[in-house]
């Protein structure tokens, strides 16, 4: 037998032995196994004449290698998906608080006792952070909920009483309604600064913890609210609240909590399955994204409406916020395409920004880094990051919207839309340069897009 024949053999046992342990499509498998045993057939009949069947040979191995690029995506897939999707320990940890007492909220009764809440897809990113899309009194809802204390437990038995001891431990036993309020604006002033608004906000969170409007805030739904007043998201959830391009806050159990659905065009959309993401570069990434994304005049409306988002973080009544992910995971927007930020936990307050790099030691700017890509310059000389990020929101949302909108733009308006978004990739996030300069170029983004489908069916 020819020695390419008989690794190929070997190849293909192996092969099989792995797949009997992972996923594989089976019937391709036999249709490999069916392949060589023909091969052997039509070789041992050749035998005096020496060839070998090279067609039929680098057809088996091209059904091989697709069957282990095929198993091997699965095997990812699945093994990432035991990691990241814990929505049963969630679901367990709440209730099991819940039923004790020590917490409450609007969704409780629903999600523990009536089972009125459906989990469907898993969207979680990451483990400590659970997120399914799911289905809430007939309405499209995603379920938020964390479970970091219990993953630092490893899922020892006692880690859901360290969990309610951690997260809800605070107001104690006691605590007036004044004392609970004056805590609810002492962490606010800290998280977002000193502002004459916060009175305003403290009232909203003391009306979301009084889901049931008894004109009273029980232990335990002051408990729910001040764990939920940590998640990031939340808080800013509050903050824009009435704003056209967040989600609405639906209700809560805890810490865990449910906004409205998903919009379309987000990471769990139209992207590729994150297993596949490493394989594929960049610029293909992009194209595939644009393919099936919507048309040009759509994608103008939806940047219109993030620039105008970009306006809401800036000197809005709660302070400034900055966007520290920037990626088109989070470009949503609605059935008529108006833009919907699809994930909020990645943007921060900039009192919280500037006190994470305060007196911080540094080498190089890297070393300055808050969430994925809000980053400040290191002072070489003194070893301290500063205090002005290198880029503001504006420069980072005109990157991302070069890559966004120059494809399939008019041919009369790309040499225009190009200039004013590299100009806007070039802004510094220095003070003197923030105010009327950033309002200015914004201005004039949205004003020559607008301009472009104003007139159109896609206004």
């Amino acid at each position: 037998m020819p020695p390419l024949l008989q690794e190929a053999i070997k190849v293909l046992t192996a092969a099989q032995g792995w797949a009997e342990r992972c996923p594989a499509p089976l019937s391709l498998l036999a249709l490999v196994q069916w392949e060589l045993a023909t091969i052997l057939q039509y070789s041992g009949g050749q035998k005096d004449s020496g060839r070998l069947p090279g067609f039929r040979l680098r057809y088996v191995f091209l059904v091989w290698l697709c069957i282990l690029a095929g198993s091997w995506v699965m095997y990812l897939h699945y093994s990432s998906y035991s990691e990241l999707c814990r929505g049963h320990v969630c679901r367990l940890l709440i209730c099991d608080q819940y039923h004790k007492g020590i917490i409450s909220g609007s969704v409780c009764r629903d999600l523990c006792d009536l089972h009125a809440v459906e989990w469907r897809t898993c969207l979680s990113s990451a483990p400590g952070q659970q997120v399914y899309s799911g289905l809430w009194q007939d309405k499209e809802v995603i379920i938020k909920c964390g479970i970091e204390e219990a993953l630092g437990a490893k899922a020892r038995p006692d880690s859901a009483p360290r969990r309610e001891l951690v997260l809800f431990d605070k107001p104690s036993r006691g605590t007036s309604m004044k004392e609970f309020r004056e805590m609810t604006l002492g962490f606010l002033k800290a998280t977002l600064g000193d502002l004459p608004s916060l009175p305003a906000l403290v009232g909203q969170v003391l009306a979301m913890a009084d889901f049931n409007q008894d004109s009273r805030v029980s232990l335990a739904e002051a408990k729910s609210a001040w764990a939920l007043l940590q998640r990031t998201e939340v808080l800013l959830l509050l903050a824009l609240q009435g704003k056209e391009h967040t989600a609405r806050l639906l209700g809560h159990c805890g810490d865990l909590y449910l906004t409205e659905g998903r919009p379309h065009g987000s990471a769990h959309g139209t992207a590729l399955p994150t297993p596949l993401r490493p394989l594929l570069p960049t610029a293909l990434l992009r194209a595939l994204q644009q393919w099936v994304g919507p048309a040009w005049p759509w994608r103008a409306k939806v940047a219109v409406g993030l620039l105008e988002f970009v306006e809401e973080l800036f000197h809005g009544a709660y302070g400034t916020f900055y966007m520290c992910e920037t990626t088109l995971a989070n470009v949503g927007y609605t059935a008529s395409y108006d833009f919907k930020m699809a994930d909020l936990q990645q943007v921060a307050p900039e009192a919280a920004v500037r006190r994470f790099l305060q007196g911080r030691r540094c080498e190089q700017s890297q070393d300055c880094t808050y969430g994925r890509d809000c980053r400040a310059p290191c002072d070489r000389l003194m070893r301290q990051c500063k205090g002005d990020l290198i880029q503001p929101n504006l420069a980072k949302v005109c990157e991302l919207l070069r890559g966004y909108l120059l494809p399939g733009a008019p041919a009369a308006l790309r040499p225009e839309l190009g200039r004013q978004l590299r100009t806007c990739t070039t802004l510094s996030g220095l003070a003197s340069q923030v105010e009327a300069h950033h309002a200015l170029v914004l201005s004039h983004l949205k004003t020559l897009l607008w301009k472009e489908i104003s007139h159109t069916k896609y206004s």
